[in-house]
C-alpha cells in the first residue's frame, strides 16, 4: 500500500470524514505530499557553466537588509538575490581585470565590497563595491601591487570593525606576497601583508609585514598562507594563518596599526595543503572569527580549519576566551565516528554576529565507499563545546582530478540566517549551488 493511501484511509476514518471540503483538503495536500516528502534544499546560482569555471566562491549576506546577499566565483564572476537566496541573478563583474581569489564583503554600512587579484603579469589587490546592495559595481581600483609579476600577491581577505570604538567601520584587508610565485629558490620567501582603510575603501593604507616568521616561496606547506582578520567587540584586530609553524596568531590593539608577533596556536597534522582523492588540489587553511554579539560567548576567538590528526581529514575548531592568550584544545566538528577512513576537508565557517552561533561549512564523504560527496553545514549555540551536522547537498557528486575545483567555498550568516555557497561537478560541469535557511 502507497504512502498516500494509507493516510488517505487514515483521515478517512476519522470522524469528520463526511465533511466535502475537508476531502477536498486532503486531495490537495495528496497531491503537495510528494515535493513536502523530496524537498530540495540547493539552488542553482548559476546558469553558465564550463570545464574550467565557475569555482572557489564566497558569499555575504547584507546586515543592513539581510534579504540581500552576494556572492561570486572564478574568474569574475557575481551572483544577486535580493529575496533571501530563493532567486539568483548572475553577471560578470566590470574589471577592468580580474584574475582570481573572489571575496565577498557587506560592512555595517551595507555597503558591498568585492576584493580580488589581478593577473599574474600585472600583479596586485583590487577592491570594488556596490553602494545598491550588490546590484550594481563600481570599477576595480588597485589597493597595493605593481606593474610585474615580482613580487606576487595571493590569498587576500577582508573584513570591517563593527564595534563601538574610535575604530568602527574601519577595512581591514591581509594577503600573502611572493617574492617570487612557486620558486624553489630559498632566497624567495613569503609574509603576510596588511592594510587599512577608514574611508569605506575608498583609499588604504600602504601595507605593512605582520609576518615575522617568513614562509618559502614554492606555495606548499611551508608558505605563509591563509591570512584572515577578524576584529573583536573592543576593535582589536584578530588575524591567524598557516605555515611552517602551523596555524600561527597575531593581534593589534591601535586599529591595525601595529601588530605583536606570531605565536604559534595549533600544530596542523600533515600541513594545511593534502591530497583528497578526485581533487586537484585542496587545503585546510585557517579562518578566523570573533563573536561579537551579546550572547554568554561574546568575544570569543575561533579558528576553524582541516587536517589528518585523526588519520583521515576532520574540520576543527580552537577558541580562545582571553584575547589569544591562551587556546582550547581541538574540537572536532564532523560528528562521524572518529578514524573511520572518511575525509571531511575544504571548510568555511562565520560566526552569526546577532546570536553568536557557530556556522561551518564543509565537504563530506562519510556516507560512501567511493569518491562521491555530500555538503554538511555544522552549527553550535554552545561556543563550539558541540556541534549538530545536517547535509544540506541534495544529491552526491563525484570530483575528478583533471577539473580544478578551487581552494574555497563560503557561509555567511545574520540573525540565525544562513547562507552557503559551494561548488559542484556534473559529469564536466562546474556548478554553484546555495542553501539559504533561517533557523
Amino acid at each position: 500500500m502507497s504512502s498516500k493511501n494509507l493516510i488517505l484511509i487514515t483521515i478517512c476514518h476519522s470522524g469528520e470524514s463526511r465533511n466535502p471540503f475537508l476531502h477536498m483538503k486532503i486531495l490537495l495536500a495528496l497531491l503537495l505530499l510528494p515535493s513536502l516528502l523530496f524537498a530540495q534544499n540547493e539552488v542553482q546560482v548559476n546558469t553558465k557553466s564550463s570545464y574550467f569555471e565557475p569555482e572557489e566562491v564566497s558569499i555575504a549576506i547584507n546586515p543592513r537588509n539581510p534579504r540581500y546577499i552576494i556572492g561570486g566565483a572564478n574568474l569574475d564572476w557575481i551572483y544577486f538575490s535580493g529575496d533571501k537566496g530563493k532567486t539568483w541573478v548572475e553577471g560578470k563583474m566590470p574589471g577592468p581585470v580580474i584574475y582570481g581569489d573572489p571575496m565577498l564583503y557587506f560592512d555595517m554600512l551595507g555597503i558591498g565590497y568585492y576584493c580580488h587579484l589581478g593577473p599574474f603579469g600585472n600583479t596586485g589587490i583590487y577592491i570594488a563595491k556596490s553602494l545598491d546592495n550588490g546590484k550594481t559595481w563600481s570599477s576595480s581600483k588597485k589597493i597595493y601591487g605593481n606593474n610585474g609579476s615580482v613580487p606576487f600577491m595571493d590569498k587576500e581577505w577582508l573584513t570591517s570593525d563593527r564595534s563601538e570604538t574610535p575604530f568602527k567601520n574601519n577595512l581591514y584587508i591581509s594577503w600573502t606576497q611572493f617574492d617570487k610565485y612557486g620558486s624553489s629558490n630559498p632566497k624567495d620567501s613569503s609574509r603576510i601583508l596588511f592594510s587599512r582603510s577608514t574611508d569605506q575603501g575608498e583609499t588604504f593604507s600602504a601595507p605593512i609585514q605582520i609576518s615575522k616568521f617568513l614562509g618559502d616561496a614554492k606555495d606548499g606547506d611551508s608558505t605563509v598562507e591563509g591570512a584572515v582578520p577578524c576584529v573583536s567587540p573592543k576593535g582589536k584586530v584578530y588575524i591567524a594563518w598557516s605555515g611552517p609553524q602551523g596555524i600561527v596568531f597575531t593581534k593589534s590593539t591601535d586599529g591595525g596599526q601595529t601588530f605583536a608577533d606570531e605565536k604559534p596556536v595549533v600544530k596542523q597534522v600533515g600541513g594545511w595543503t593534502y591530497a583528497i582523492p578526485g581533487i586537484y588540489r585542496c587545503n585546510g587553511l585557517p579562518f578566523t572569527d570573533c563573536d561579537i554579539s551579546e550572547s554568554d560567548y561574546r568575544g570569543t576567538i575561533y579558528i576553524n580549519y582541516s587536517d589528518s590528526t585523526n588519520g583521515d581529514h576532520d574540520i576543527f575548531i580552537i577558541k580562545s576566551n582571553d584575547e589569544g592568550e591562551t587556546w582550547s584544545n581541538p574540537i572536532r566538528v564532523n560528528d562521524d565516528k572518529i578514524g573511520n577512513g572518511k575525509e571531511q576537508f575544504m571548510s568555511h565557517f562565520c560566526v552569526d554576529p546577532v546570536t553568536g552561533v557557530i556556522n561551518v561549512l564543509f565537504y563530506d564523504r562519510r556516507n560512501y565507499d567511493d569518491n562521491r560527496t555530500d555538503v554538511y553545514i555544522a552549527r553550535s549555540s554552545d561556543g563550539g563545546t558541540t556541534f549538530k551536522n545536517t547535509k544540506i547537498s541534495d544529491s552526491p557528486f563525484t570530483p575528478t582530478p583533471q577539473i580544478f575545483f578551487g581552494d574555497y567555498i563560503g557561509i555567511s550568516s545574520y540573525n540565525n540566517l544562513v547562507s552557503a555557497l559551494w561548488m559542484r561537478l556534473d559529469e564536466t560541469k562546474l556548478s554553484v549551488k546555495n542553501f539559504t535557511k533561517q533557523f
